[in-house]
């Protein structure tokens, strides 16, 4: 049975990027489309990626599917850390509420955030290509498997990290470096060899993937491997994360 507090605390992260949702929703958004407009611009017509398939369409997916990996890992380590820096945390940790419901409030309101910018951002670019829908399931899977690893990311970050900087840099130097070098922009058949197996290295590259074979019924790689990849760096980084909550690491001073 759901406990009152579990409900209460995803109601509470939910509210709290809801209450801003000019920025937390409709910015991302609005820099999501500027990306449409600039490199759909420049590159449609002169670059195909399937056949069949034009460059703008093949860039909306990777684009939603950005959008919803940035902004899940944002909701859970931004509270996470303004809640440590104003002294509030102590509040969550003094309830009965379980590591495993901790963790589950945090990351499920990371994925609403996620999939509320990524079905704005889609709804927003989806009337500059014509696009289908090969296999839809494939397309929930990853939205929603993508956005519950980033916001684990996120809370992990949260935790380790102990003033805005530290995140910020672990945002700037692995979050969005993986987010962009994972195939959102290009497919990695068009890399050198070298730099293929580089992103065959990323975990981002398979849930970007993943998520676009929904569409166009074609990727890179085999749709069951990414889900087998991204579902286990999930489990992976939840154990870890349940792990840093039930020992207090960076929680407790």
């Amino acid at each position: 049975m759901i406990s009152t507090g579990f409900r209460t605390l995803v109601y509470k992260e939910t509210l709290r990027f809801w209450k801003v949702a000019t920025q937390t929703v409709a910015a991302p958004v609005l820099t999501a489309m500027l990306y449409l407009l600039v490199f759909g611009h420049v590159l449609d017509g002169r670059v195909q990626v399937h056949q069949g398939v034009s460059y703008t369409a093949f860039l909306i997916p990777g684009l939603v599917m950005m959008s919803v990996l940035q902004n899940a890992f944002a909701n859970s380590s931004s509270s996470l850390i303004q809640s440590k820096i104003t002294g509030n945390l102590v509040f969550i940790l003094l309830t009965p509420l379980s590591h495993w419901e901790i963790f589950s409030a945090y990351v499920l309101a990371s994925v609403v955030r996620g999939l509320a910018v990524g079905s704005g951002v889609f709804l927003i670019t989806v009337w500059f290509a014509d696009l289908s829908f090969a296999a839809p399931l494939w397309i929930a899977v990853f939205a929603f498997l993508g956005a519950a690893m980033l916001g684990t990311m996120g809370l992990i970050a949260g935790i380790w990290a102990e003033k805005f900087d530290q995140l910020a840099a672990f945002q700037n130097f692995l979050i969005m470096p993986a987010t962009f070098l994972s195939g959102v922009f290009y497919s990695i058949h068009s890399l050198p060899p070298f730099w293929q197996s580089v992103s065959h290295l990323n975990p981002f590259f398979y849930m970007i993937d993943g998520f676009r074979y929904g569409f166009f019924g074609k990727s890179d790689v085999a749709p069951a491997l990414s889900l087998a990849i991204v579902g286990s760096f999930l489990v992976l980084l939840a154990l870890l994360s349940i792990r840093l909550l039930k020992s207090g690491y960076r929680l407790r001073h």
